[in-house]
């Protein structure tokens, strides 16, 4: 498995452009993510590593599902739990668990845009779903809370909030024909670009350009953290993670 890992990785790095240099092992217990002061930080850039190329991004968080001190995450793909590196443009996931992964500079309130454009590779049979999450609060805490909209192999997409370690459903499962979904004649990845639009009266959730649900302001979080929510065993490639305010 490791080793279609570090095959799909090569793929990409040539598709992007990158410098496909080794990367050396660096390794974090994620059980208990520090919080860096924000104010301190930049929103994070796609073209600009956070820290080495390559390597684990300096200053982001990862947070488990189910925090676990045994969990690793690191740039070695033979080694690590969760292969998370800084890989321009964007950052390159293979996850383990599910997880939320943020910066802490990533913030936004009032009316914004949130967009993620992220690249699947070979998912299998399996339909673990990946997106966006806004609006988070205390997410080094027991009570962190966030709004998420994922989309799954499956041609579906979903939105939800968490609190705490309850879930609550805004919108269930829904099939879309915008979502692209990875198939037998794929190529080395297939990309979905989605969108969280926080105007002034309702909240539209958008895939590829076109906005497949509109919910109202008053039942969505929007102001807070904005992050990436990877559920468990998928192989990703972030390019672009922004706010457009």
């Amino acid at each position: 498995m490791r080793a279609i890992v570090l095959f799909m990785v090569s793929l990409l790095l040539v598709s992007c452009q990158s410098n496909p240099e080794s990367a050396d092992a660096v390794e974090q217990d994620v059980s208990e993510p520090d919080v860096v002061e924000s104010s301190t930080l930049t929103r994070p850039d796609p073209n600009v590593p956070s820290g080495e190329n390559n390597a684990v991004p300096e200053d982001w968080v990862v947070r488990l599902d189910r925090p676990s001190e045994e969990v690793t995450i690191g740039a070695d793909a033979e080694s690590a739990d969760i292969f998370f590196v800084n890989m321009t443009p964007g950052w390159h996931i293979t996850s383990g668990p599910s997880a939320i992964y943020y910066h802490p500079a990533s913030t936004a309130s009032g009316t914004y845009t949130a967009k993620a454009g992220i690249h699947l590779f070979d998912p299998g049979e399996r339909t673990e779903a990946f997106g966006l999450f806004v609006g988070g609060a205390n997410l080094d805490a027991d009570d962190q809370v966030y709004d998420y909209f994922l989309i799954r192999n499956s041609g579906e997409y979903l939105i939800k909030r968490r609190t705490g370690n309850d879930t609550e459903l805004i919108q269930d499962w829904t099939s879309h024909e915008a979502i692209v979904r990875y198939t037998a004649e794929s190529e080395a990845s297939v990309l979905n670009e989605l969108t969280v639009n926080v105007r002034e009266n309702e909240v539209g959730f958008g895939i590829n350009g076109e906005e497949v649900a509109a919910v109202p302001v008053s039942e969505i979080r929007t102001d807070g953290m904005v992050g990436l929510r990877v559920n468990h065993a998928l192989n990703l490639h972030v390019s672009n993670l922004e706010v457009v305010n």
